[in-house]
Protein backbone atom coordinates (compact mmCIF):
# COMPACT_ATOMS: atom_id res chain seq x y z
CA UNK A 1 0.00 0.00 0.00
CA UNK A 2 2.73 2.53 0.70
CA UNK A 3 4.06 2.37 -2.97
CA UNK A 4 0.79 2.79 -4.46
CA UNK A 5 0.39 6.14 -1.95
CA UNK A 6 4.36 7.22 -3.29
CA UNK A 7 3.13 6.59 -6.64
CA UNK A 8 -0.19 8.95 -6.37
CA UNK A 9 2.51 11.88 -5.56
CA UNK A 10 5.55 10.78 -8.16
CA UNK A 11 3.43 10.11 -11.30
CA UNK A 12 1.24 13.26 -11.02
CA UNK A 13 0.95 15.45 -14.17
CA UNK A 14 -1.42 17.50 -16.32
CA UNK A 15 -3.81 16.97 -18.76
CA UNK A 16 -5.23 20.55 -18.93
CA UNK A 17 -7.19 22.20 -22.05
CA UNK A 18 -4.84 24.87 -23.84
CA UNK A 19 -4.15 25.64 -27.40
CA UNK A 20 -2.18 23.14 -27.55
CA UNK A 21 -4.34 20.54 -27.91
CA UNK A 22 -7.12 21.69 -30.44
CA UNK A 23 -10.29 20.46 -30.25
CA UNK A 24 -9.87 18.08 -33.04
CA UNK A 25 -6.84 16.29 -32.17
CA UNK A 26 -6.88 12.79 -31.00
CA UNK A 27 -3.92 12.62 -28.82
CA UNK A 28 -2.56 14.93 -25.71
CA UNK A 29 0.74 14.95 -24.55
CA UNK A 30 1.31 15.57 -20.66
CA UNK A 31 4.68 15.75 -18.62
CA UNK A 32 5.37 13.84 -15.28
CA UNK A 33 7.03 15.75 -12.34
CA UNK A 34 8.06 14.43 -8.88
CA UNK A 35 7.19 16.27 -6.03
CA UNK A 36 10.26 18.35 -6.31
CA UNK A 37 8.71 19.81 -9.58
CA UNK A 38 11.44 18.07 -11.48
CA UNK A 39 9.80 16.63 -14.32
CA UNK A 40 10.89 12.82 -14.68
CA UNK A 41 8.76 11.39 -17.77
CA UNK A 42 6.24 11.88 -20.25
CA UNK A 43 2.47 10.82 -21.04
CA UNK A 44 0.31 10.41 -24.02
CA UNK A 45 -2.89 9.94 -24.70
CA UNK A 46 -4.63 8.65 -27.76
CA UNK A 47 -8.43 8.65 -28.46
CA UNK A 48 -9.23 5.15 -30.98
CA UNK A 49 -12.70 4.34 -31.86
CA UNK A 50 -13.60 2.35 -28.66
CA UNK A 51 -11.28 4.40 -25.88
CA UNK A 52 -8.28 5.44 -25.14
CA UNK A 53 -4.40 4.34 -25.27
CA UNK A 54 -2.55 5.58 -22.86
CA UNK A 55 1.68 5.47 -22.55
CA UNK A 56 3.95 6.39 -20.08
CA UNK A 57 7.39 6.61 -20.24
CA UNK A 58 9.08 7.89 -16.92
CA UNK A 59 12.74 7.77 -14.79
CA UNK A 60 14.11 7.94 -11.34
CA UNK A 61 11.16 6.63 -9.72
CA UNK A 62 11.23 3.91 -6.67
CA UNK A 63 11.51 0.20 -8.23
CA UNK A 64 8.28 -1.54 -7.60
CA UNK A 65 4.58 -1.52 -8.08
CA UNK A 66 2.57 1.58 -8.46
CA UNK A 67 -1.08 2.56 -8.31
CA UNK A 68 -1.89 4.82 -11.29
CA UNK A 69 -4.90 7.00 -12.08
CA UNK A 70 -6.98 9.49 -14.01
CA UNK A 71 -7.88 12.21 -11.61
CA UNK A 72 -11.11 14.65 -12.16
CA UNK A 73 -8.61 17.59 -11.54
CA UNK A 74 -5.72 19.28 -14.08
CA UNK A 75 -3.90 20.58 -11.25
CA UNK A 76 -1.44 19.07 -9.04
CA UNK A 77 -0.41 22.13 -7.30
CA UNK A 78 0.60 22.92 -3.92
CA UNK A 79 1.19 19.20 -3.09
CA UNK A 80 -0.83 17.19 -5.55
CA UNK A 81 -4.02 17.29 -3.32
CA UNK A 82 -5.61 19.77 -6.47
CA UNK A 83 -5.76 17.25 -8.30
CA UNK A 84 -9.15 15.87 -6.56
CA UNK A 85 -10.29 12.05 -7.00
CA UNK A 86 -10.15 10.05 -9.76
CA UNK A 87 -12.53 10.57 -12.88
CA UNK A 88 -15.75 9.08 -11.17
CA UNK A 89 -19.29 10.93 -12.91
CA UNK A 90 -21.03 7.84 -12.09
CA UNK A 91 -19.56 7.45 -8.28
CA UNK A 92 -19.14 3.82 -8.49
CA UNK A 93 -16.29 1.94 -6.13
CA UNK A 94 -12.46 1.91 -6.87
CA UNK A 95 -10.22 -0.74 -8.05
CA UNK A 96 -10.55 -2.99 -10.89
CA UNK A 97 -11.26 -5.87 -9.11
CA UNK A 98 -14.07 -4.76 -6.89
CA UNK A 99 -17.21 -6.66 -7.74
CA UNK A 100 -19.34 -2.37 -8.12
CA UNK A 101 -16.23 -0.98 -9.84
CA UNK A 102 -13.97 0.10 -11.51
CA UNK A 103 -14.49 3.89 -11.76
CA UNK A 104 -13.65 5.61 -14.70
CA UNK A 105 -10.27 6.75 -13.18
CA UNK A 106 -8.82 3.42 -12.45
CA UNK A 107 -5.78 1.89 -14.11
CA UNK A 108 -4.05 -1.36 -13.69
CA UNK A 109 -0.86 -0.92 -11.58
CA UNK A 110 2.41 0.28 -13.36
CA UNK A 111 5.52 -1.30 -12.44
CA UNK A 112 8.76 0.66 -12.29
CA UNK A 113 12.40 -1.56 -13.28
CA UNK A 114 15.23 -1.91 -10.56
CA UNK A 115 16.63 1.54 -12.30
CA UNK A 116 13.78 3.44 -11.56
CA UNK A 117 12.03 3.68 -15.08
CA UNK A 118 9.33 2.55 -16.67
CA UNK A 119 7.25 2.39 -20.16
CA UNK A 120 3.65 0.80 -19.87
CA UNK A 121 0.79 0.95 -22.13
CA UNK A 122 -2.55 0.88 -20.88
CA UNK A 123 -6.03 0.72 -22.44
CA UNK A 124 -9.20 2.33 -21.04
CA UNK A 125 -12.75 2.38 -22.45
CA UNK A 126 -14.12 4.50 -19.38
CA UNK A 127 -12.76 7.60 -20.67
CA UNK A 128 -12.23 9.92 -24.01
CA UNK A 129 -8.86 12.58 -25.18
CA UNK A 130 -11.87 14.75 -26.00
CA UNK A 131 -15.66 15.29 -26.24
CA UNK A 132 -17.45 12.98 -24.24
CA UNK A 133 -19.42 9.81 -25.26
CA UNK A 134 -21.98 9.22 -23.11
CA UNK A 135 -21.87 9.69 -19.76
CA UNK A 136 -19.06 6.21 -19.20
CA UNK A 137 -16.55 7.87 -21.06
CA UNK A 138 -15.43 11.80 -19.66
CA UNK A 139 -13.27 13.80 -21.56
CA UNK A 140 -9.93 14.27 -20.04
CA UNK A 141 -9.98 17.65 -21.54
CA UNK A 142 -12.41 18.48 -20.04
CA UNK A 143 -13.34 22.46 -18.40
CA UNK A 144 -10.50 21.96 -16.10
CA UNK A 145 -8.99 19.02 -17.28
CA UNK A 146 -7.68 15.77 -15.56
CA UNK A 147 -4.40 14.58 -13.72
CA UNK A 148 -2.54 11.24 -13.64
Amino acid sequence: MKALLVAATVLALVVSPSAAFASKMTTANAEIVNAAGDMVGKAVFEQTPTGVLIFVEARDLPPGPHGIHLHAVGSCTPDFTAAAGHINPGKVAHGLRHPDGPDNGDLPNLYVAADGTVRAEFFTTRVSVSGRARRRRPALLDENGSAI
